[in-house]
């Protein structure tokens, strides 16, 4: 899709592909300090250097600038695939270091012992080694503790193993477990490589575009404030949108990209359909629905059965007065009985 523009605008290469291709690394202030940390580590007497950031950050592409960097008496290897067992890992460690183990070894002490030699003997020709471990948050904590016991081995000046871990924020908070302290204490530098600030985002773009040889700007300056706010300062996320734009503004026939445009590629790239993110929702909105009908059925059944009540009280009250006036009104009362008395008497005895 990118060459489809490319020789629209002038192009010579793909200005923001997600390819963490060193050339088009803008080195922002935080890139260099990142990139500056792992340069000290490595100059260190060995253990861990750390390197962390959000996904796509920017970290692999500066470690591939730090390969570029490294010294030829170096001998590195490169795991981008870390989610495996201790065995697993030992024995892909072996692989990109050329270790020859015996066939169909599954042991880890073996793997070790293996590892270890070549280690020592890396040292006595005067090479250095280096392990570079990209997704390290993926590492289990039983294969962490085996990388430590890999930098055990050392001699009086320096540890004959230096480990580079790059990794997403959670893999601070996985290095800072008690059972994890021994190697937290081993990191011998660390850096968290955090986003672009809103002017690092314009500069973002045109040095890419400047790389691929882009003669005119692209995209307009008033378009840097919304281009920040809808990736957030991420590299990667930059990269999807102005791919996309430039795609849409080829197509448009136009020379820049417009606001309409970049709006348009958000959509396209950033989109995600609500019932993913919140299929729980309907279902629960239909439950709570329910309970507010029940509870609202009951109170109005209960106030209809609380006036049907009391409308019957009151027809058996007016019942009964009915009933019983008469009776009071026809049954005299103890005075008229005493009154009527004596002159029943008096009647009586003529």
């Amino acid at each position: 899709m990118t060459a489809m523009y490319q020789s629209y605008f002038g192009l010579v290469g793909a200005p923001f592909s997600i390819a963490p291709d060193p050339r088009y690394l803008y080195m922002s202030q935080r890139h260099q300090e990142a990139l500056a940390h792992l340069l000290f580590g490595l100059g260190s007497d060995g253990g861990f250097v750390l390197l962390t950031g959000e996904v796509g950050a920017g970290k692999t592409t500066i470690c591939r600038c730090l390969l570029e960097q490294i010294p030829a008496s170096c001998d590195v290897a490169y795991i981008f695939n870390p989610k495996l067992t201790a065995e697993e890992l030992l024995s892909t460690i072996c692989v990109e270091f050329h270790i020859a183990c015996p066939p169909g070894n599954t042991s880890i002490k073996v793997f070790i012992d293996c590892i270890n030699d070549y280690l020592l003997d890396a040292h006595a020709r005067g090479r250095n080694t280096v392990l570079i471990i990209d997704e390290a948050q993926n590492l289990s904590v039983d294969v962490l503790e085996q990388m430590r016991l890999l930098t055990n081995l050392e001699t009086n000046q320096r540890k004959l193993l230096q480990i580079i871990l790059l990794g997403q924020p959670e893999l601070s908070r996985i290095l800072a477990r008690p059972e994890l302290r021994q190697l937290a204490q081993r990191i011998v530098a660390r850096y968290h490589l955090g986003p672009l600030t809103r002017p690092e985002v314009a500069a973002y773009v045109g040095h890419r575009l400047a790389v691929s040889g882009a003669r005119r700007p692209l995209f307009p300056a008033s378009l840097m404030g919304r281009l920040y706010r809808l990736s957030g300062g991420v590299p990667r996320v930059l990269n999807m949108l102005c791919d996309r734009a430039l795609l849409g503004t080829f197509v448009q026939g136009r020379e820049k990209v417009s606001r309409a445009t970049l709006s348009q590629a958000a959509h396209e790239t950033l989109y995600r359909p609500a019932p993913q993110g919140r299929s729980w929702l309907n279902p629960l909105l239909f439950v709570l629905i329910l309970l507010i009908g029940a509870a609202v059925a009951t109170v109005v059944q209960q106030y209809q059965e609380r006036r049907k009540a009391a409308s019957s009280a009151a027809l058996v009250r007016q019942t009964m007065s009915a009933v019983t006036k008469p009776i009071a009104q026809a049954v005299p009362t103890i005075q008229e009985v005493k009154t009527a008395l004596p002159e029943t008497l008096e009647v009586a005895g003529k």
